[in-house]
């Protein structure tokens, strides 16, 4: 390889963030069921696509005008049963979908080369500002990233389980440069 061509290892972590809690919700936006999640959250769903919000120790992921991604900490045992209560008296419903996907946190200066190499979306700060929450393939692999941070740059991946360890791997050379 010539000095143009030749790439070089890059500055970013990676680090899985063991057995998030994971609830799918389904609901009317602008229903009932939507008010009283806002209630028990204490802010409201993110309607506007491709965001997500924090809600104490709550992320709301946008992923459809109809669909939520809730993610928590793994000892959040009560959030499911509080929501299935709160959605109760309206149509809706909420899913433990935690098996589904494994999570992957990327920080460092290099995070947005690093996920150019294998992914369409433009992640400069402009284009994807903190807050971004996109489904988009990585490496031909299916992921839901969210941009959490802009300095140091930090992204979280969530990608379907079976396909974590082709992932990691992928990282693991984009990130060292071959």
């Amino acid at each position: 390889m010539t000095a143009e061509t030749a790439e070089t290892a890059t500055d970013v972590a990676v680090a899985e963030v063991p057995r998030l809690t994971q609830l799918s919700l389904r609901l009317d936006p602008d229903g009932p069921a939507a008010a009283s999640v806002a209630k028990l959250l204490g802010t409201g769903l993110p309607t506007t696509p491709c965001i997500w919000v924090q809600a104490g120790p709550v992320d709301l992921l946008w992923l459809g005008p109809d669909e939520w991604l809730l993610l928590a900490a793994p000892d959040a045992d009560g959030l499911r049963p509080a929501l299935v209560q709160a959605i109760a008296p309206d149509f809706g419903t909420v899913t433990d979908v935690s098996a589904q996907r494994t999570a992957f946190d990327l920080t460092g200066p290099d995070v947005r080369e690093v996920l150019a190499r294998g992914c369409a979306i433009d992640l400069h700060p402009r284009a994807a500002p903190v807050g971004t929450c996109v489904q988009t393939l990585l490496a031909q692999a299916g992921v839901v990233l969210t941009v959490r941070a802009t300095e140091p740059p930090a992204v979280r991946l969530l990608v379907r389980s079976s396909y974590a360890p082709y992932l990691l791997s992928w990282l693991g050379d984009a990130v060292s440069g071959r």
